[in-house]
């Protein structure tokens, strides 16, 4: 049987953690952007080409594998690093080197980056290499855009539908 004493002492525990609960679910107070600012996300996932080009294997080559190994060409697994830039009314806010995912180098890049600024009218480039190339962009976006107050700015990137789309 449970003593009174030790009732009293467990309601009041819980009592103080519901209060605690309570009081961190409105408070204090976390504001996520300034109001008086608009925000643009750069946020895309997209594998970059192959580091090499497959090669297709010799009869003998063929030959010397397991019957359930046989393909006719060898490609090898890891992918190139993503090159993106992103301007904002003619200043380069941003320039990474993006590495693929995985352990063998052969996933997709990530990026997610937000950048505020003041609503208003502006001038968006972004551009990506996802190529062997050692100079120049693979796809290249500008436009000029109006962004809202407080308004999510999305810029993604879907090479299958032609590359970056502004949202």
């Amino acid at each position: 049987m449970v003593s009174p004493v030790k009732l009293v002492m467990q309601t009041m525990a819980y009592a103080g953690f519901a209060a605690v609960i309570g009081y961190f679910s409105a408070s204090p107070e976390y504001t996520h952007l300034d109001p008086d600012l608009a925000l643009v996300k750069l946020s895309f996932s997209h594998a970059g080409a192959p580091k090499t080009e497959c090669r297709t294997l010799t009869q003998q080559e063929l030959d010397e594998l397991p019957p359930n190994m046989r393909r006719l060409t060898d490609c090898p697994r890891g992918r190139v690093p993503l090159l993106i830039e992103l301007e904002i009314d003619g200043q380069l806010v941003y320039r990474d080197w993006r590495p693929p995912s995985g352990l063998a180098g052969d996933g997709a890049s990530t990026v997610y980056e937000r950048f505020p600024v003041q609503p208003g009218r502006h001038q968006v480039a972004v551009r990506l290499r996802d190529s062997r190339k050692t100079s120049g962009f693979d796809f290249e976006h500008e436009d000029a855009v109006e962004i809202g107050q407080r308004q999510n700015f999305v810029i993604d990137f879907r090479a299958e539908t032609g590359g970056f789309r502004f949202l």
